[in-house]
């Protein structure tokens, strides 16, 4: 199985996250053949050069060889590239396995946090591009955590 894995790469959070969970995938699966950008020196080494089309032309030839394609959701918002995949992997028709581990999602039964989406500026839940996360549930899943990931991607293999 091919995985084309999409997440923001440019702090050295999100590299090392990114390398952590790559890394756990492919313990979890030794057979998956998986795509992560940021190992990509020849156009994600920050410190040569590769321009905007050198960039979309190697990541959309990876996505669009791939079977499966992993999307963090993470973030003050979804990542431009990552959006940008989604919509290519989604009319390529390659399933989406979105990440989203943000912990305001939590708390959908607690009625002070629903009492303050009444008040201006209290909302107390983080908010995801509702088109985005469409895209990616007509053709996969938003999943929660790591493990959560894992399985599903070996439901697939």
């Amino acid at each position: 199985m091919k995985i084309y894995f999409a997440n923001a790469l440019f702090s050295h959070a999100d590299f090392n996250y990114n390398a952590q969970l790559a890394a756990q995938i492919r313990r979890a699966l030794p057979d998956v053949d998986m795509y992560v950008p940021q190992e990509n020196a020849a156009i994600n080494n920050k410190e040569a050069y590769a321009d905007s089309k050198m960039i979309a032309e190697a990541d959309t030839k990876r996505l669009l060889s791939a079977d499966l394609m992993i999307a963090i959701l993470d973030g003050p918002v979804i990542d431009n590239g990552v959006a940008s995949e989604i919509g290519v992997a989604y009319a390529a028709k390659i399933p989406i396995l979105g990440l989203y581990t943000d912990s305001r999602r939590l708390g959908a039964a607690n009625q002070q946090k629903l009492g303050a989406l009444q008040q201006v500026a209290e909302n107390q839940f983080h908010y995801l591009n509702l088109y985005t996360t469409g895209l990616i549930k007509l053709n996969g899943a938003i999943l929660t955590d790591e493990d959560s990931l894992i399985a599903s991607i070996k439901s697939r293999a």
